[in-house]
């Protein structure tokens, strides 16, 4: 199959789930071999960061790139609508350095990625089809946590999310990544957070954006606001999986994962890019 790009430049607006700040991102059309490229035009000169593993500079709380001086952050939510939209090449153009949080999850990007269309361009596509097992492992005392892909026709992710607090409590999914199970079954699903997490998060400039519209929050007894699945933070997990392991290009396999982050994620897209790297 040939690369693929945007049909037509969509712009979206909104605050920035950890700045706060308010941002507008244009989706762009771009040329073959372009790759997803951020552009920061609030800066001088208009940096670019190529949307690539070996760019990621942190995975605290969201996942960081780092290029030519400039930095985006929480990049994960529109990198997931990208890779299942099978989205070769786009320019995301930011005045900020975190795109809109929106509802705290991907339907918003997914469903404006649906609008712009896609036009198909004339060079074949780099698919990564792998053909041998990838894993992560951290363990601490906290436990074991770990990420695997295996070869697999196709994008599928399994997820196992482990939470100690009993309102959360272990949580699985697996779903044969297709555009229409994910916008019914994945795409929706929030970010989340334990309220005596909030006010410590915030002193260290995070979650500056979050609300109850756009974050799930829970305390210990209840969920603060309504959950759309009962499963959600699961569902969000397998959501940022998706997004983190675009980090790599566009990734066939099967993604087997307990309690993964993005630390995890992204050292496992880093692995698969340093073996198909061009």
């Amino acid at each position: 199959m040939n690369q693929i790009t945007l049909k037509e430049e969509v712009t979206c607006s909104g605050i920035g789930l950890h700045s706060g700040r308010q941002v507008t991102m244009k989706l762009k059309p771009a040329k073959i071999n372009t790759g997803i490229t951020f552009v920061r035009v609030d800066l001088d000169g208009c940096p670019t960061i190529q949307a690539s593993a070996n760019n990621v500079t942190s995975t605290v709380r969201a996942t960081t790139l780092s290029q030519n001086g400039a930095k985006v952050f929480t990049i994960e939510h529109i990198m997931s609508a990208l890779h299942v939209h099978k989205i070769d090449n786009c320019i995301v153009e930011l005045d900020a350095e975190e795109p809109p949080v929106m509802n705290g999850n991907s339907i918003d990007f997914f469903q404006l990625i649906k609008s712009a269309g896609v036009k198909e361009q004339a060079s074949p596509r780099h698919e990564i089809n792998i053909d041998k097992i990838y894993r992560v492992d951290d363990v601490t005392e906290n436990g074991r946590r770990f990420i695997i892909a295996l070869p697999y026709d196709g994008l599928r992710v399994s997820f196992t999310s482990v939470n100690p607090h009993p309102l959360v409590g272990i949580q699985y999914e697996d779903f044969e990544i297709e555009a229409d199970t994910y916008e019914r079954e994945i795409a929706p699903a929030r970010t989340i957070a334990y309220e005596k997490e909030i006010d410590a998060l915030k002193s260290m400039g995070l979650g500056l954006g979050g609300t109850l519209e756009n974050v799930i929050v829970y305390n210990d007894e209840r969920w603060l606001n309504k959950l759309i699945y009962t499963d959600e933070l699961v569902r969000h997990k397998i959501l940022d999986v998706i997004g983190d392991l675009r980090l790599a290009g566009i990734v066939n396999a099967h993604i087997i994962a307990a309690a993964s982050g993005h630390a995890l994620n992204t050292q496992l897209a880093k692995m698969i890019a340093t073996d198909f790297k061009d």
